[in-house]
């Protein structure tokens, strides 16, 4: 009986790896290929561009004296929000650092503001376009620059950090939010730079305008992809307005110097 009750159990199991392998097989994804309903095709065709900004430049203090003649310098460059986009760039000086120089003229930083044209939102390639051109004529210490802005301009800071976290020290993106999908993509090759970017957010508890959670599903998302430094500063009683005191902070632009992109 033994014997038999072995040779029952052997056919068993051999039975059962067949059919897993059978229906392994069969479940198989096909590697996919040509059909008969369809043509493979290719594109391919240079394309440019022509980006305009208008923008406030302000530089410290000391930039023009001989003896600052090789200093480079920090650099922010903010973003305003929906309600300063138009073509007179002076309404980019109502709000953040643009408005603070103008009573704290010995600022250490040089403070770009672009102002984002009427009907459209923050472009990537023409804010990167422009950074560049601005290093370029400027001593910029290109180790040091911080990337900032509020609302609209919040959206925008997260949405350029994330894509060139190389060429940013330090982002503070202000009651905004941001697609989820894109720190999941990065890069390979920029996926040490999005680890380092240093992250401080602000928020309003109360905002009705962004919600709250934009900026907290943000948050979490730059920590499941590796960001090592990310922080999230919630006002209590705020609304929309977080912006006024972050920016009357000094904390925030000690934060910023501590951080250095090598």
């Amino acid at each position: 009986m033994l014997n038999i009750f072995h040779i029952h159990m052997n056919k068993n199991i051999l039975l059962l790896v067949l059919l897993f392998a059978i229906s392994s097989a069969y479940g198989a994804t096909p590697e996919p290929g040509p059909d008969s309903v369809q043509s493979a095709k290719s594109f391919k065709k240079q394309i440019t561009r022509t980006v305009k900004l208008d923008y406030l430049l302000f530089l410290p203090k000391d930039y023009s004296e001989r003896a600052s003649a090789k200093k480079k310098y920090p650099l922010i460059y903010f973003l305003h929000g929906a309600g300063s986009r138009g073509n007179n760039v002076w309404k980019v000086g109502v709000q953040g650092p643009p408005k603070l120089v103008r009573e704290k003229t010995d600022f250490p930083f040089i403070v770009l503001s672009p102002q984002c044209p009427s009907g459209q939102r923050w472009d990537n390639d023409a804010l990167m376009a422009l950074l560049d051109e601005v290093m370029l004529k400027y001593r910029v210490d290109k180790c040091r620059v911080y990337l900032t802005g509020l609302s609209m301009g919040g959206f925008g800071t997260w949405r350029l950090g994330v894509a060139y976290p190389e060429r940013f020290a330090a982002i503070a993106p202000i009651c905004g939010g941001g697609d989820w999908i894109p720190p999941r993509l990065t890069d390979p090759n920029k996926a040490s730079a999005l680890a380092a970017l240093g992250v401080w957010a602000f928020h309003g508890r109360k905002d009705s305008v962004v919600k709250l959670s934009e900026s907290e599903r943000m948050v979490e998302m730059l920590k499941k992809v590796g960001c090592r430094e990310v922080e999230l500063t919630i006002y209590p009683e705020a609304n929309h307005d977080a912006w006024t005191e972050t920016y009357n902070n000094p904390k925030l632009y000690e934060w910023f110097l501590l951080h250095q992109r090598h």
